[in-house]
């Protein structure tokens, strides 16, 4: 009875603990969401061709977007850059999109979106609701590329994944500095019960 009691207890301990991380981790996630824009392209299919495709609209909507972006002062300012710029946005997409000799339709938006967790250079962002300019291509039904546009993270270096040294101190201004560190300890957020396999092997 007293083996069962304290395997209550312990179980109860650890419930109460997984129940804290889970509010910490998602508190979290939202500070962060709250302070950066992503830029999403979603591709019309998994075809190998479509998949090409998107890589080409993302690159000429970064070529279009990197000189206005690059003097935002915040987030605000990003956010009606963006909003300025959707249809030309789209006309930049479109005349890829024709030249490569499909016929597509392309719309882009500003919207929150939801995202699985990602990584992009050395950084990990956790999975939730984020505000995101997103380009759809045709059904928008293929797998999807992404990076961190405000702050500017994918506009470096013709917006492949190398986020360079001036970006990383553009990130670090903009969160705090446990905001910042959790990006960067590429935590995977899975939770292992070693102590419920403890409980069950004391239960035994």
């Amino acid at each position: 009875m007293k083996k069962i009691i304290q395997t209550g207890a312990v179980l109860v301990a650890l419930l109460l603990l997984y129940g804290y991380h889970l509010y910490q981790s998602q508190n979290m996630t939202e500070e962060i969401a709250g302070k950066v824009i992503r830029f999403h392209v979603r591709a019309n299919s998994d075809a190998a061709e479509d998949q090409e495709l998107k890589l080409k609209v993302r690159d000429a909507i970064g070529t279009c977007m990197q000189p206005v972006l690059s003097e935002v002062s915040g987030i605000q300012e990003s956010r009606q850059v963006v909003r300025d710029h959707l249809a030309q946005i789209e006309k930049q997409a479109e005349k890829v999109i024709q030249k490569e000799g499909f016929d597509y339709s392309v719309k882009a938006r500003l919207a929150k979106v939801d995202f699985p967790q990602k990584t992009y250079g050395s950084y990990t962002f956790p999975a939730g609701r984020y505000e995101a300019l997103e380009v759809v291509i045709g059904e928008g039904k293929g797998k999807n590329w992404w990076c961190v546009m405000y702050p500017n993270l994918c506009f470096f270096n013709s917006v492949y994944e190398v986020v360079d040294e001036e970006a990383e101190k553009s990130l670090e201004q903009v969160l705090t500095k446990e905001e910042y560190k959790s990006l960067m300890e590429n935590k995977n957020y899975e939770v292992r019960f070693a102590l419920l396999d403890w409980i069950k092997e004391k239960m035994q």
